[in-house]
């Protein structure tokens, strides 16, 4: 079995239109508690962040950034029993929480093109649409951290 590790990114995508930035938003399957997200994603053994954050966002949307930026801003949120032994107790023994780092993804063209397995539904989003959207607060304040640094002169993202 291989295990992984207890860090995680998230990744919100976004795309500039003549009405301002757009997050791209991702609905989970109801076997999968059927909240809206980001792209989010463990990182691989020997993985660079920024690297995790590329691949999850390829493989969860087909699509791949033009620019990525690591925002500062992270947190932990508790591994729900169930998910436990997906981590090694040799490595990471009684790992009880999970830390994510977050990333901004400016995007251009396509649209997103997602995996049914985990996904059912997507949605462009303004800031206030995902704010509504959104239900984790981790989620909510890391967008939040995003909408900061797009406003502080993010257009050239």
């Amino acid at each position: 079995m291989s295990y992984r590790r207890p860090v995680q990114v998230l990744v919100y995508a976004v795309r500039w239109t003549d009405k301002g930035w757009r997050y791209l938003l991702l609905h989970r399957i109801p076997e999968r508690e059927g909240f809206w997200q980001g792209v989010s994603g463990g990182v691989e053994w020997g993985e660079a962040l920024a690297d995790a954050a590329r691949r999850e966002l390829f493989e969860e949307t087909g699509l791949r950034p033009v620019k990525l930026r690591r925002i500062d801003c992270s947190y932990t949120f508790p591994v729900q029993e169930e998910w436990r032994q997906l981590y090694s107790p040799s490595v990471s023994p009684g790992v009880t929480e999970i830390v994510e780092h977050v990333f901004v993804a400016a995007v251009e063209g396509e649209e997103p093109v997602i995996t049914p397995e985990e996904h059912d539904e997507w949605h462009w989003c303004t800031y206030k649409e995902a704010l509504a959207l959104l239900v984790w607060p981790e989620n909510i304040e890391a967008l939040k951290c995003c909408q900061r640094v797009l406003e502080g002169g993010g257009s050239d993202m």
